[in-house]
């Protein structure tokens, strides 16, 4: 007897050939805000590419109802960016998808480790300092704190946090703690889905002297006493098991919540879905566009 297989095939996520569209037939999601080119990240951004050029393509989707549109579905500051330096096209990436949500929830950002292993592998083939530190747009002694990221930080804590975003200052912070120490902090931090500066002090105070380096001293914070720093410690460990105890629960929220995002955020790309809340249910409007707002949006 012969067992025939059937084929199946995988729809491709992009078009194979990047396309050179006018900034006029791309349409982005929203307009960005002046605290948004501001910020940090845009003046990064904007530095790379006039260092380097653009690095990353714009990623859209072609519009089904009018021949030659497109979306903007990433890539919203560096298109904002080429319009600054003057520029009127761009080399697009084509997407199949058209769920912008969806498609910014898979991209995988950065890391702060990644950025140091970056600088290092660029640093090795040869590229000034200078030119680096212009176009990441740091100071040059901020490049080499980058450089020397890992310097001091041990290899189960720095695997823990490969893919995480740590503020530099972090890094710094987990450097005063001894090897097992900063294992235990990194667990936390990825345990409570928490790494900024404040809860790295935070586990910085409320770590025994006898886990510090030996030129290290622990934060002091006016009216709180050892004890008290020890007891935040342990209820920060109770609280990292009980998030355990509820993520599958959370896991299936979450998938709710995304999915009902994704669709507000289709709806609201309709006019005249918008155009029948603003007349019928104005109260309701402010709120979806709110909800349409993601940080994943940002870049």
């Amino acid at each position: 007897m012969t067992v025939t297989r059937k084929e199946r095939t995988v729809a491709a996520a992009f078009e194979q050939e990047l396309v050179t569209l006018s900034f006029e037939n791309i349409a982005p999601l929203y307009v960005l805000t002046p605290q948004k080119k501001a910020s940090i990240k845009f003046k990064q951004i904007a530095a790379s590419v006039q260092e380097i050029g653009l690095v990353e393509p714009i990623v859209v989707s072609r519009d089904p109802y009018n021949a030659g549109q497109y979306t903007l579905l990433d890539g919203h500051l560096r298109l904002e960016v080429l319009k600054d330096q003057g520029q009127t096209h761009a080399r697009c990436l084509v997407s199949t998808d058209d769920e912008a949500f969806t498609y910014n929830k898979r991209i995988s950002r950065l890391a702060t480790i990644q950025e140091h292993k970056m600088i290092l592998r660029a640093l090795s083939l040869g590229v000034p300092e200078a030119r680096l530190a212009s176009a990441l747009n740091v100071n040059i002694k901020t490049l080499k704190q980058k450089r020397q990221l890992l310097d001091g930080i041990c290899e189960e804590a720095a695997e823990l946090l490969k893919d995480k975003q740590v503020a530099l200052t972090g890094f710094q912070i987990l450097k005063k703690m001894k090897p097992i120490r900063q294992i235990e902090a990194a667990q936390l931090m990825v345990a409570m889905n928490k790494f900024t500066i404040n809860y790295a002090r935070s586990l910085l105070a409320a770590t025994p002297e006898n886990q510090l380096v030996s030129a290290a001293t622990p934060k002091k914070i006016k009216g709180i006493s050892r004890e008290q720093l020890e007891l935040m410690e342990r209820e920060s460990a109770n609280l990292e098991r009980e998030v355990r105890l509820v993520e599958d629960s959370y896991g299936a929220d979450h998938l709710d919540l995304v999915l009902t995002r994704g669709y507000i955020a289709k709806l609201m790309r309709s006019e005249q879905i918008t155009r029948y809340l603003s007349l019928h249910h104005d109260a309701f409007l402010p709120a979806f566009e709110k909800i349409t707002e993601n940080e994943a949006f940002t870049s």
